[in-house]
C-alpha cells in the first residue's frame, strides 16, 4: 500500500522559511515524479514543484520559482520542499503526490498523479 506522509507545516511570519517533508513508502518510485501541490481555501489545487525520483531537473511554478526548492533523498525515501521568503498568499494546505515519469507530471498536470498524501497546513501571517 502506497503511503505519502507530509510533515513540517505550521505558522510562520511573512519572510520566514519552512521545510516540508514527504515520506514515501509502499512501492518503488524510481520511474516516478514526486510533486508538491497546494490548495488555498476556495481555490483549486495548484502545482508548486516537481522532481524525478531518480535523477533529473526539477520544475517549479512561476509563483514559487526562486523561493521554493524541491529536493529528494532517495536513501531516506523522502522528498522535501524548502520554502523561503514566504508570503501570506502562500497560505494553503500542501500536498505531496507521486505520478509516472512524464513531461506532463513534471510540469504539474495534476490529473496524472496517482498517489496523494493527506496534506499539511502552512499559514503565513502578515
Amino acid at each position: 500500500q502506497v503511503q505519502l506522509v507530509e510533515s513540517g507545516g505550521g505558522l510562520v511570519q511573512a519572510g520566514g522559511s519552512l521545510r516540508l517533508s514527504c515520506a514515501a513508502s509502499g512501492r518503488t518510485f524510481s520511474n516516478y515524479v514526486m510533486g508538491w501541490f497546494r490548495q488555498a481555501p476556495g481555490k483549486e489545487r495548484e502545482f508548486a514543484a516537481a522532481i524525478p525520483w531518480s535523477a533529473g531537473s526539477s520544475y517549479a511554478a512561476d509563483s514559487v520559482k526562486g523561493r521554493f526548492t524541491i529536493s529528494r533523498d532517495s536513501a531516506k525515501n523522502t522528498v522535501y520542499l524548502q520554502m523561503n521568503s514566504l508570503k501570506p498568499e502562500d497560505t494553503a494546505v500542501y500536498y505531496c503526490a507521486a505520478g509516472p515519469l512524464t513531461l506532463r507530471t513534471l510540469r504539474g498536470r495534476r490529473d496524472d498523479y496517482d498517489y496523494w498524501g493527506q496534506g499539511t497546513q502552512v499559514t503565513v501571517s502578515s
